[in-house]
């Protein structure tokens, strides 16, 4: 995992070092700054060490090209030995991106399966790109007749810019061609017909989550899981125990947070009890929210206070999770993909607008919970990543239709009852897993199962010396002066990070 930042037709080493030193959070194992020769290019590039540690920094360069790149390729193995081996001068697994698109194929982008975003650059030419949900981030300003691309908002900070966007997900742009949407979110079904096997849907599910499991643990370092007792993370973290045990390895370190005797700390004790983890938990109190809030709003290049409030507690999990292992595993999709959020009981009537709502839901992800996670454990120099998001997942979960996803239905006694039971074929394809009660746990948003919503109360007095409650109208003023201090250029950080409702998904 890592930053970095490339200027095309502008600037020079100095602008691209002060820019990447304001994202080097990302990567602390290397800094490098580097001029691709006979070309208007400068790239910048921090490294955290998860893939080829011995000889993968970047900007990777090869016979005139170009490369900085930020992610996982999760299939590098397989494009290693399609591409042939000999062409590779790492083991990074960034580099395939170079040598895919040095294959002239039309569609070269579409073989890449992981989370990534990266710019590549010719002697006459540049590309930038993200993955297909956007788990990583990429911005694009216009400065001048030039471009320049970095990994996040802070990066601009202070800067001469005319403008700052977002690349959006699964785009690609090529200064020679123009946009492309490389990528796009399979439509979701919604009702299954007479003849649909539910088992057997529910046994594949489960074979698919597993391998997108498997496929997301690949590392050169240990991977964790974070664990908040919550049926997503839960059943992650159970499956990468079980695999880990399978070869012989472990056991999973998993990391929990929590106020005392919260919901979210005594759930994740019975789950590491059960699967047989090495957990960790960490309790924190309402000065440590009061300390967080700064940190976690200018990492987070945001002042939605639903973001904010679920974004502290994730702080704590990679602060707990960094001193020990350098990536994690999370539960981020699951809601999204399964229908797991309480709005979605609105739906449950109606499968065919369910499905829409779940298909858009993925496509805005990048800006709610998937900013979150990437900006607040990459702070800490931790990768996070989503098995959840896999495409093949994605693609096998799309097809249920969401009528299985939320329905009136006890699924142990398979009667109808009235009752809504939110994600239940996911529940169903992993019932095994977990002991009865936690695989029907009730949903609870992170925040609030860590008991982060109570004491903020008292924390966002510590803040504001006020004597009563903080009403919601002066909690996002506070956030937005902070983010105001933080930054030189803060109108352009809260145009950029744009406006959104995340009030009902901002749960891990």
């Amino acid at each position: 995992m890592c930053g970095f930042v490339c200027l095309w037709n502008v600037g020079d080493e100095t602008l691209a070092s002060k820019m990447i030193h304001k994202i080097a959070h990302r990567g602390p194992d290397a800094v490098q700054v580097a001029r691709l020769e006979g070309a208007p290019v400068v790239m910048a590039h921090c490294r955290l060490s998860i893939i080829g540690p011995e000889d993968g920094d970047q900007p990777i360069y090869q016979t005139g090209d170009m490369l900085v790149a930020n992610g996982e390729i999760y299939n590098h193995a397989d494009l290693r030995a399609i591409l042939g081996e000999s062409a590779f001068e790492t083991e990074s697994d960034s580099e395939t991106i170079l040598h895919l698109f040095r294959s002239g194929e039309s569609r070269w982008i579409s073989k890449l399966d992981g989370m990534f975003a990266f710019v590549l650059a010719t002697p006459k030419r540049v590309i930038a790109a993200r993955d297909p949900l956007g788990i990583k981030p990429l911005y694009v300003a216009r400065i001048g007749g030039g471009h320049a691309f970095a990994s996040e908002l802070k990066a601009f900070d202070g800067v001469p810019v005319e403008s700052v966007e977002a690349i959006p997900p699964g785009t690609l742009f090529d200064s020679r061609d123009g946009w492309r949407h490389w990528y796009r979110t399979p439509h979701g079904a919604a009702e299954a017909e007479a003849e649909f096997d539910v088992d057997r849907t529910a046994r594949e599910l489960r074979l698919v989550l597993e391998e997108a499991v498997a496929k997301w643990m690949v590392a050169d370092v240990e991977v964790g899981s974070f664990l908040s007792g919550g049926l997503d993370s839960s059943i992650i973290a159970a499956i990468a125990q079980k695999g880990l045990r399978d070869q012989g390895r472990g056991p999973l370190k998993t990391f929990s947070v929590g106020t005392e005797g919260s919901p979210d700390l005594l759930a994740a004790r019975r789950v590491a009890d059960h699967i047989g983890s090495d957990h960790r938990e960490h309790v924190f109190t309402a000065q440590d929210l009061a300390d967080a809030i700064p940190h976690v709003i200018y990492h987070l290049e945001s002042a939605d206070i639903d973001l904010v409030r679920s974004a502290i507690p994730t702080l704590f999990a990679a602060q707990l999770a960094v001193k020990e292992v350098k990536a994690v595993l999370t539960g981020e999709g699951a809601d999204e993909l399964f229908a797991g959020y309480a709005y979605h009981h609105d739906y449950v009537d109606n499968p065919r607008a369910l499905a829409d709502e779940l298909t858009r839901s993925l496509g805005t992800m990048h800006n709610i919970n998937l900013q979150r996670v990437d900006r607040v454990t990459m702070s800490e120099s931790l990768e996070a990543r989503t098995p959840f998001l896999d495409r093949e997942l994605i693609d096998f979960a799309q097809s249920i239709p969401a009528s299985l996803k939320l329905c009136r239905t006890d699924p142990q006694a398979k009667e109808s009852t009235g009752e809504t039971t939110e994600k239940w074929i996911l529940r169903k394809a992993c019932a095994d897993l977990l002991p009865a009660d936690l695989v029907w746990r009730k949903k609870a948003q992170f925040d609030e199962g860590s008991g982060t919503v109570d004491t903020l109360a008292e924390a966002l007095r510590l803040l504001t010396g006020a004597v009563g409650e903080v009403d919601r109208d002066g909690e996002g003023a506070l956030y937005e002066r902070i983010l105001r201090q933080r930054f030189e250029t803060p109108e352009r950080i809260l145009a950029a990070a744009g406006t959104w409702d995340s009030s009902a998904r901002v749960a891990v």
